[in-house]
């Protein structure tokens, strides 16, 4: 049985039958792949199914039929190569831990791993390696993921409170796409808007996934359960693996009053993080600043009314980012 390569969306006949298999199979579709790979039967019933979104390989499901017969070894094949040929040259998975010796005999090592999710990428020490090329620093060390989409005056609030608070402060630029504004940009805007403070330290994390947002729950049907999931393998991959390799014993995050599910996560570094040393330092929002509330404002051409919300930095970022999209 051959492998068919779909590109995103998938429409039509096909769309129904591969929501339907995995569904069948337990997983459901998160609706983000980039390409989808469907092994399908004489009469085009799907008996084997993969994707990949970005540098993410997910949505794996094999037909109980074809089980140890090599289909779900061939699909993965044919999405690695794929992802060669479209320059993708990192891959990463999220899967239930009963699957690690699996992906593990088909060169994927874990990063990090919870009772629920292993996170797995496609070299044996990337990870590592990325941790030892980061800076080192003495004394109390404290550390803030930031996606700073645009960075605001509640962002620069944030860092300098942090930073008045520790003798180095990791701020972690998350590097995947997806927002209004590119990686690059949003970690210009982060350096710019942090410059005097000279404790401050921004990084990127390049393609591992800092940010909870981009590990992949699709084998977690309930969709309230998956954000727990996601939750917790993200804590347990800074308490378990950043915190110690940099020394981190504080993580600063701001208040978020609005957002049920950044709550939930904040609630659960309060509960998690202590137990590896850390302590998580939440700090009131700033005069209700939002990011959100200045995409909308850029969105509806009211740059003038983002003035008093942005660092000066930021505003004309946005204001170079508005003309080299106009």
């Amino acid at each position: 049985m051959d492998v068919s390569l779909f590109y995103a969306p998938l429409r039509g006949p096909f769309l129904k039958r591969y929501k339907d298999f995995l569904f069948s199979a337990g997983l459901r579709d998160e609706g983000d792949a980039d390409v989808i790979a469907l092994m399908t039967d004489d009469e085009f019933h799907v008996v084997a199914c993969g994707a990949r979104a970005g540098h993410t390989l997910k949505q794996f499901a094999v037909s109980p039929d074809l089980e140890g017969e090599g289909a779900f070894a061939t699909v993965l094949s044919e999405l690695i190569n794929e992802a060669a040929r479209a320059g993708v040259r990192r891959l990463f998975l999220c899967t239930k831990p009963k699957n690690r010796d699996m992906f593990r005999s088909l060169g994927f090592s874990p990063i990090v791993e919870t009772k629920d999710a292993v996170l797995m990428e496609d070299r044996r020490d990337g990870f590592s390696d990325y941790l030892a090329a980061l800076p080192r620093f003495e004394g109390e060390c404290g550390a803030i993921v930031m996606n700073g989409d645009p960075f605001t005056r509640g962002h620069q609030h944030l860092c300098a409170y942090a930073a008045a608070h520790c003798d180095a402060l990791y701020v972690f630029s998350v590097s995947e796409p997806g927002s209004m504004f590119s990686p690059e940009e949003r970690f210009d805007m982060l350096k710019a808007g942090t410059a005097h403070l000279p404790n401050c330290h921004v990084l990127k994390t390049d393609a591992y996934l800092v940010s909870r947002a981009t590990f992949p729950a699709y084998f977690i049907r309930d969709e309230q359960h998956a954000d727990a999931v996601k939750a917790d393998l993200d804590v347990e991959l800074f308490r378990r693996r950043i915190a110690p390799a940099l020394h981190i014993t504080k993580r600063f995050v701001g208040e978020e009053p609005f957002s049920p599910t950044t709550q939930a996560y904040n609630a659960r570094m309060k509960a998690l993080l202590p137990e590896c040393g850390i302590e998580l330092i939440e700090i009131p929002r700033l005069d209700a600043i939002s990011a959100s509330r200045v995409r909308s404002l850029i969105q509806s051409g009211s740059i003038e009314q983002t003035k008093d919300l942005v660092p000066k930095t930021t505003y004309e970022a946005i204001l170079r980012h508005v003309n080299r999209n106009a």
